[in-house]
């Protein structure tokens, strides 16, 4: 599908939508319980592919047409080996995450995905569960899809480096909790991505899972039961998903709010402090999850992006429109998404008329320089490049046509509708 957007005004209440970290997760949690119910969680390209992990593990997954609610009947802790290839798609999440739950089975699983995902690294994750006791192996030799992994591991301790994916550590502890002896992970590298280990350990606890930081990196103790206060676990909203919106009142807004944004352990509720930083008229209701914000004269600013890596698209689209240059550091890890995501940002903007400096950990807009203007760019396939660039487009001088931009199903399904709502002109084809 192709979008066309037209340069706009917002204006309006926009919800978030929930988040896909913790759906994700909540998912699969359920999955390693008995069972439970989950409450709003993000029902996308992505998380079904999770839930199809879970139906494949043994477990079940309902979603009544139309609900917002998954009832999840689970494998106990004790996943079978599953009757099929483990096919990701393009949800490096799932991957990585039930790479480790496979681990468990006793037998033999297979995973794969598209040809995005058979791209990412998986080899530190695939190495570690051979150290504590598995199989686990690349079928092309090379860290990457297809894998094939054969378990079942009892715990023990394993060495990770910390600054490729901070995935590999909630996968192992997910999966650690069930095992005989529990496993303990020491980081080889400095973790990037921190706050997302952070959701990880939120959600355990919720789940009634004990897990923690060590001064080496985390552990989880063995023979643990997941198990949710009530049988339930609600999930909360997305602040990757409300970077778009807040950015787009900060750009085109005359008054924008967007609800759903209550506080949790999310990194990405760092966009809320950067938008303020480059002078939007921005206020944050965290009792009431509201977040209300309209447009200012935006100024450059430098931001780190180790922890925050999906917020990179949303910056670099606010700098393009901000006076001075805007610098985002801290960001090869960023190159390692569904596409290079720092690459892609600077040319799809290159062809919008945005000046942009590549390192290679580090993308500097130069906005004083650029005036956007509209182009037919490609979404590369990747719906965090397809939302930010249909942000960029409000303020652009003609309209811009975004190639592909049916991928926004992966994260946030109603992105374009949403926008409608808050008044975007803008066709689809």
């Amino acid at each position: 599908m192709d979008v066309t957007v037209f340069p706009s005004r917002v204006s309006g209440t926009a919800r978030a939508p929930p988040s896909k970290s913790y759906s994700h997760r909540a998912i699969l949690a359920a999955g390693y319980a008995d069972g439970a119910t989950v409450e709003r969680p993000l029902w996308s390209a992505d998380t079904r592919a999770t839930a199809r992990a879970v139906e494949l593990f043994g477990g079940t997954v309902d979603r009544e047409e139309g609900d917002d609610t998954l009832t999840v009947e689970g494998f106990g802790g004790r996943p079978a080996v599953p009757a099929d290839v483990i096919d990701c798609v393009n949800s490096g999440t799932t991957m990585r995450l039930v790479t480790a739950t496979a681990a468990l089975a006793d037998g033999t699983t297979v995973l794969t995905g598209d040809e995005s995902l058979r791209s990412r690294p998986q080899g530190p994750l695939l190495e570690a569960i051979t150290d504590i006791g598995g199989e686990a192996a690349s079928t092309r030799a090379n860290g990457q899809a297809p894998l094939v992994v054969t378990g079942p591991i009892g715990g023990g301790r394993v060495a990770i480096p910390g600054d490729v994916s901070s995935q590999y550590v909630t996968a192992l502890l997910m999966a650690g909790a069930v095992t005989d002896e529990g496993i303990e992970i020491v980081l080889e590298t400095p973790l990037k991505s921190a706050p997302y280990v952070e959701i990880t350990l939120e959600l355990l606890a919720d789940f009634g899972i004990e897990a923690g930081s060590t001064g080496e990196g985390f552990s989880v103790e063995g023979g643990q039961r997941y198990a949710p206060e009530c049988g339930t676990y609600a999930v909360p909203g997305d602040f990757s998903s409300i970077s778009y919106l807040v950015a787009a009142g900060a750009i085109a807004g005359e008054d924008v709010v967007v609800t759903g944004a209550r506080p949790s352990a999310q990194g990405d509720v760092a966009i809320l402090e950067v938008v303020e930083r480059m002078g939007a008229d921005l206020e944050w209701d965290r009792e009431a999850g509201t977040v209300e914000v309209a447009a200012a004269a935006l100024e450059g600013v430098e931001v780190a992006v180790a922890d925050t890596p999906d917020l990179l698209p949303t910056v670099a689209v606010l700098g393009a429109v901000a006076d001075g240059e805007t610098r985002i550091v801290d960001a090869e890890h960023v190159r390692y998404k569904e596409t290079d995501r720092v690459s892609a940002m600077a040319e799809e903007l290159g062809r919008m008329g945005v000046e942009t400096t590549e390192t290679t950990d580090s993308l500097t807009v130069h906005g004083g320089d650029s005036r956007l203007r509209g182009a037919t760019i490609d979404g590369r396939g990747d719906h965090r490049i397809v939302m930010a660039l249909a942000v960029a487009a409000l303020a652009a001088d003609e309209p811009t046509t975004i190639e592909g931009a049916e991928h926004v199903d992966v994260s946030f399904p109603g992105f374009f509708d949403v926008l409608a709502g808050l008044g975007v002109d803008l066709r689809r084809e």
